[in-house]
């Protein structure tokens, strides 16, 4: 195999925005050829995706892959729940956490490795709206730091 860096489809904002991501994990996804053809072209929307348990198998819900211009007319559900490819182990943590402490598990990023479509889902706890301003105040300081020490060091 070889070890070359994994190049970003798409990064979900939503999830950080909305949530405060703890722990990740990095799963395979069961695609359809038609899906890994959409993939390559970035025709992909992940705003409103979690992570759902069932029967001790994991499902990515709520990604919509559109389909490509060859397949217009014929009847394809772009927003199928899709299979995760996980250990048992990270499965069962994963429910535990759900179910013990409240958390939601979101898709962070879809990205290729070694040729694979991989996804980082990760658990987090919904931030309130004062939550959300609050980083968007720091986010700002942050931003206004900066453009006074680069005017400083003209």
């Amino acid at each position: 195999m070889s070890n070359e860096k994994p190049a970003l489809i798409v990064k979900n904002k939503n999830a950080s925005r909305n949530y405060k991501l703890n722990e990740s994990f990095e799963a395979g996804i069961v695609l359809e050829g038609w899906e890994v053809k959409s993939l390559r072209q970035n025709k992909v929307d992940v705003k409103n995706s979690y992570v759902n348990i069932k029967k001790n198998e994991a499902w990515l819900i709520g990604v919509k892959i559109d389909s490509p211009a060859s397949l217009i007319g014929e009847d394809i559900d772009i927003t199928r729940s899709r299979k995760l490819l996980l250990h048992k182990k990270e499965i069962l943590k994963i429910q535990k956490l759900k179910g013990e402490k409240g958390l939601t598990c979101v898709l962070t990023k879809l990205y290729w490795k070694n040729n694979n479509a991989k996804c980082e889902i990760a658990l987090g706890t919904g931030k309130k709206q004062r939550d959300q301003r609050e980083d968007i105040k720091k986010r700002d300081w942050q931003r206004d730091q900066a453009r006074i020490l680069k005017n400083k060091n003209k």
